[in-house]
């Protein structure tokens, strides 16, 4: 083979590797999609393995495991399965594989259980981290990008802050996402964005995408520039007996003494109620809903995701009975997914609901999208809602 067949060949294979299975070389909307048949680097097998028919082939070495499973998560939901743990089989090589779906695209988290150990996918490069133990990733992909995916637009930058908590007394963080474009001259309304139970700051990059589905709507037109503040809304441990008792009073101390001073003397923001939003999915829609709707001296826009109170009328009875409420408030939105809304976790959005229509208070409430209780909804009800009506 003579020189020039050589470097035609050997960019043909660079090529090709590029768009190999999880090969992390660009931001791909498939990148679980086995295009040259290789293995991510450093695993044992290829998995998951997502085909073009949107289904998926999951495997894992494990010769001397005795079972193996895909234990109720987002797969189970998307599938319209109940909780029990749909099996593997294991081949005569120690390899165990399971091949489900098909399943609508978008991202879905997993673990596998392997002898009643949860784990997550030990061959699967995009991993996830929370307060809680780590997962994996399923990006499953459709005929192109998706609306929460990297696309060629102006994009912004998400900033990584680390400061000085008296309130939790310790070293804390939180991400920004500033517009393409940005610029200190003008002013900027912020959304605050909080997550949920486990979930820390950079889940709502990693999982939410949220930095992706703002560049996207603002490369249609259809949102406001904003700035979008990720607190730590972590300040008391999770399973603590009295959790539900301080959370609030403790989160609400630190947005007033530290996360929203650090933000309007770094960036250039609107600094009263107007200019500001407060958004969270489950306990971050809680907390959303109990210091913000105590809090209109700071806040004049809602986002209450996948969440509520069953008690309503007595938790918000203050909020409620406001004479002056359709005033202070400029947008409420309340929102959860299409299979929530089938489930028990309706109680609580639905109560909140009917409190607020009860007493006329004026709100958007929205159910949306396939998911359940998971980020497939919260990146959903972002997008197609929340995001476009705010500041409007």
């Amino acid at each position: 083979m003579n020189k020039h067949w050589t470097y035609i060949f050997g960019l043909l294979l660079f090529t090709n590797s590029v768009y190999a299975q999880q090969a992390n070389v660009n931001l791909e909307y498939n990148p679980q999609e086995n295009t040259d048949g290789l293995t991510p680097f450093s695993a044992q097998v290829n998995s998951p393995e997502v085909h073009d028919d949107q289904t998926v082939t999951f495997r894992i070495k494990a010769p001397d495991a005795k079972k193996v499973e895909l234990p109720a998560g987002a797969i189970h939901t998307a599938l319209d399965k109940d909780r029990e743990p749909i099996p593997f089989t294991k081949g005569e090589d120690g390899i165990w594989t399971l091949t489900i779906g098909p399943l609508k695209p978008d991202m879905y988290a997993y673990h596998l259980l392997v002898d009643g150990v949860q784990i997550a996918d030990p061959s699967n490069t995009y991993a996830a981290f929370t307060a809680m133990p780590p997962y994996s990733q399923l990006i499953v992909h459709g005929s192109g990008p998706a609306y929460y995916d990297a696309q060629n637009v102006p994009h912004g930058n998400v900033t990584r802050h680390v400061y000085h908590s008296d309130v939790t007394k310790g070293e804390r963080e939180l991400y920004v996402y500033t517009p393409p474009g940005y610029n200190p001259d003008k002013k900027y309304p912020v959304l605050y964005l909080l997550g949920g139970s486990g979930e820390l700051p950079s889940n709502w990059v990693y999982d939410g995408r949220v930095n992706f589905i703002m560049d996207n709507l603002l490369a249609e037109g259809k949102a406001k520039p904003m700035l979008i503040v990720i607190p730590n809304n972590q300040v008391i441990h999770r399973n603590h007996p009295k959790h539900a008792d301080l959370t609030f009073d403790i989160f609400e101390e630190e947005l007033r003494d530290h996360v929203i001073p650090l933000i309007d003397q770094s960036y250039s923001t609107i600094r009263n109620p107007k200019g500001r939003a407060i958004s969270g999915l489950s306990m971050g829609g809680r907390h959303s809903m109990f210091i913000g709707f105590q809090s209109l001296d700071v806040f004049a826009n809602f986002g209450i995701l996948s969440a509520g109170d069953t008690d309503a009328e007595t938790s918000l009875e203050h909020f409620l009975n406001d004479p002056e409420v359709n005033d202070k408030v400029d947008y409420l939105f309340v929102g959860q997914g299409t299979k929530e809304a089938e489930s028990f976790f309706n109680h609580r959005c639905q109560a909140l609901h009917d409190a607020l229509t009860n007493h006329e208070i004026e709100h958007d409430y929205y159910i949306g999208g396939n998911g359940g209780h998971d980020w497939s909804t919260w990146r959903h009800l972002l997008y197609y809602r929340f995001l476009p009506n705010l500041w409007k």
